[in-house]
């Protein structure tokens, strides 16, 4: 469709006439309003008797608001002013009045260029639609995969209680703790990695059905279900994945199936305390690596020095974070010729906690209690209870960090390189 506009009703037949299934208008307000009313005109013819200016005002709106629609400016002579202004003012074609099939010639030409920017507009805002549509998919993948991750986020925290000497008081450290922290309203579970010589079962009588061995049966499927198979329960708030009965089982668990466990732990309890072997196998490496807080313990006599010692440096090597540390002393009051001082100076390491000789001790172990519940006024159980506040405050402290800057991650040996040299 094509709108005329002319004053001159004459010329306005004549241009109507020629035109056919023009609308004629014979003002400029009249055509602000047909075009308003008919979104599909393509094609405004301005007759001669309009002045350029106001031509020109309507042309500028329609290369803004219109694009498709083509205006034509009729006048009676072509001159330098004519094409100036309507250059400017972005109007397809300028063509004299008389010339008849000029006229006819242009208005054509404008229904093809109104097709095409229309296709174009039409195109555009498909490609649009669809950008939009991909957008929003794409962000609502993006918020299905971070509810996952957030559903599938640790909510708990690991410790893990070493020493590369025996006998120091690490099982009896790793009992203590979770008992400790069972004690204060968090759920607890004990996983007992030393797999040829567990002792926590035996320090808190139990007697497990199942233990770390029958992680295996389970073909690397390790599912929320394996935890009530697997988990002995000491308390209503603590449970433990004792260590193998028979060290010589034809079925073992890898160490591929133990981190899947103990990543499934941290879901689930609130702690998860490890007790490792004394020494940096397989097992231990996988605790480590997805440890928040590493408890070394040590006793005060020149073997236990030296294998903390070297332990450290193990440590340092494998870039873990010396933050994370806690370093517990335990029969730190023994006259040995050896000092706190000169221990914790050659070692490297300030003590967290120390713990004082005392037959209360062996007695505990040996009726398979708890020292914090058997002698719960005993020093030792005072300081094992104050440390455990501390690792409470670190936790939480450690959690409203990791919330704030939403970066925690638990990518598995990634953690764990070689220095360069």
């Amino acid at each position: 469709m094509t709108a005329i506009v002319e004053t001159d009703r004459s010329r306005l037949s004549v241009l109507q006439a020629m035109l056919h299934g023009s609308v004629p208008l014979e003002s400029m307000d009249a055509l602000g309003e047909h075009v308003a009313a008919t979104p599909q005109e393509f094609a405004v013819v301005i007759g001669p008797s309009v002045p350029v200016d106001e031509a020109a005002v309507f042309s500028q709106w329609a290369r803004v608001n219109k694009p498709d629609l083509g205006v034509i400016l009729l006048r009676e002579t072509v001159d330098a002013h004519a094409l100036s202004t309507a250059l400017r003012s972005g109007m397809r074609e300028v063509v004299q009045s008389r010339d008849l099939a000029g006229i006819t010639t242009a208005v054509s030409r404008a229904r093809s260029v109104s097709n095409a920017i229309s296709q174009t507009l039409e195109d555009e805002t498909q490609a649009a639609a669809e950008a939009a549509a991909r957008a929003a998919l794409s962000e609502a993948r993006a918020s299905a995969e971070a509810a996952r991750e957030a559903a599938e986020r640790p909510t708990g925290r690991m410790l893990t209680v070493f020493s590369t000497k025996g006998g120091v008081g690490k099982s009896l450290m790793a009992a203590n703790v979770a008992v400790s922290l069972a004690e204060q309203g968090s759920s607890v579970c004990i996983v007992d990695l030393d797999v040829n010589n567990g002792d926590i079962a035996i320090m808190l009588q139990l007697t497990p059905m199942r233990t770390l061995t029958d992680l295996a049966a389970f073909n690397g499927d390790v599912a929320v279900d394996a935890i009530e198979t697997l988990v002995t329960p000491y308390s209503k708030t603590l449970g433990v994945v004792a260590a193998p009965v028979h060290i010589d089982s034809l079925d073992q668990a890898s160490n591929e199936d133990v981190g899947k466990l103990l990543d499934l732990l941290v879901r689930v309890y609130d702690y998860v305390v490890v007790d490792t072997s004394g020494a940096f196998d397989d097992f231990a490496l996988t605790a480590l690596d997805r440890t928040d807080t590493l408890i070394l313990v040590g006793t005060l006599d020149i073997p236990a020095l030296k294998g903390l010692k070297l332990a450290t440096q193990t440590l340092d090597l494998l870039n873990f974070p010396r933050e994370k540390w806690r370093f517990v002393l335990n029969r730190a009051d023994a006259k040995v010729g050896l000092s706190v001082d000169e221990y914790e100076s050659t070692l490297g390491l300030k003590s967290d906690c120390t713990l004082v000789s005392s037959r209360e001790v062996l007695t505990a172990v040996n009726r398979g209690e708890p020292l914090v519940l058997a002698y719960s006024g005993h020093p030792n159980s005072k300081a094992i209870k104050a440390f455990t506040k501390s690792i409470a405050g670190d936790a939480v402290h450690a959690a409203e960090v990791e919330e704030q800057a939403d970066t925690r991650s638990r990518a598995s040996a990634g953690r764990f390189r070689l220095r360069k040299a």
